[in-house]
């Protein structure tokens, strides 16, 4: 098994990931590009292929250099999925040796693989969160006929109170993010740079959109959109908290539900959760069902696995400052900080 380094572009790779059952949005190789361009990471992606050079596994690395929390490398940091891409056991011991040098070479405190509803075993799991499916209907009737009464009842009063929707593209990245980052104030969350959310759209015209909520004009709810094969996901999605009373992120919902019940996909992914908090009940309540994700490592200097997750009691006293900021300190400081967060 040869193990190879791909760059920005290899056709193979992405001919691989469309044939591979259990491939995911973010095992494409666009998304290398998204996150060189906007947070300046190095891309380190393997790729396996046998003695008559047919693609047998891949796995997407990234290598992210930071002075508060340490070097580290993660498939992949800022989305919910990654890791191993294999057809076999050979490939997959061959990308992990590989990874293992790499982690060993650059000194990394940990490299971090991100798998949904599969896991390479013997290597330290956590499997602390979950993401929220809900398997779509083949009509827009019919999926909304199969929500409780309770979720038709928020939706009709948005649309009662007089909120709108549109569905655009790269027009509509301003008020998305206006409310994005209010949304992460609120929550004590640093912010993205604009620049992530333009480079998306700009990489994957044909598979990502924003739609938006509107109440008299003003954005108060909106949402990134993207997806592939037969499934939908709204990875980042925000309402403006003064308006909650109105149920914008209900009609956020039902109509991004709408969208991929129009575009005959299969499923809606909710993002991920933790189980039994807020956004998991939330998402329940639509019908989603958990699938588990589990998050594996090779650990470096680190003997133990990380926890850079805001329940982590160490953050507590710096969430709570950034809650009390101007939305606008937020956005001049924001993207410095995350971009080592992955």
């Amino acid at each position: 098994m040869h193990i190879l380094r791909v760059y920005n572009r290899d056709p193979l790779w992405d001919a691989y990931v469309d044939s591979h059952p259990e491939a995911t949005n973010y095992h494409r190789l666009g998304w290398k590009r998204v996150v060189e361009r906007s947070f300046g990471h190095q891309g380190i992606y393997l790729a396996a292929r046998d003695n008559e050079g047919k693609m047998q596994g891949i796995l997407p690395l990234v290598y992210l250099r930071s002075p508060l929390f340490g070097n580290v490398i993660v498939s992949v940091p800022f989305f919910n999925y990654g890791g191993l891409l294999c057809s076999c056991t050979e490939a997959e011991h061959a990308l992990l040796s590989e990874a293992e040098k790499i982690k060993e070479n650059l000194r990394v405190g940990h490299l971090e693989l991100r798998h949904m509803g599969r896991s390479s075993p013997g290597l330290v799991t956590k499997n602390h969160k979950v993401t929220m499916i809900l398997d779509l209907l083949p009509d827009e009737e019919s999926q909304w006929q199969g929500f409780s009464a309770k979720v038709r009842n928020q939706v009709r009063k948005a649309q009662k109170a007089g909120l709108e929707t549109k569905l655009g593209g790269l027009s509509l990245l301003d008020g998305f993010y206006d409310v994005f980052c209010r949304n992460m104030r609120d929550l004590g969350t640093p912010v993205y740079a604009k620049a992530f959310f333009r480079n998306i759209l700009r990489v994957f015209p044909e598979h990502t959109r924003i739609l938006s909520v509107y109440l008299n004009g003003k954005v108060i709810a909106s949402a990134l959109l993207t997806w592939y094969r037969d499934s939908l996901e709204v990875p980042w999605a925000s309402s403006n908290r003064d308006y909650r009373d109105l149920c914008p992120n209900n009609l956020l919902y039902w109509e991004a539900i709408r969208f991929a019940v129009g575009m005959g996909v299969k499923s809606f992914d909710f993002g991920r959760s933790t189980p039994d908090h807020g956004t998991f009940r939330f998402k329940k309540q639509w019908g989603a069902r958990p699938v588990q994700l589990y998050w594996q490592y090779l650990l470096g200097s680190e003997k133990e696995v990380p926890d850079l997750s805001p329940a982590n009691p160490k953050f507590r006293l710096a969430i709570k400052v950034w809650q009390n900021l101007p939305v606008g300190v937020t956005k001049l400081l924001g993207p410095s900080i995350v971009r080592s967060i992955p």
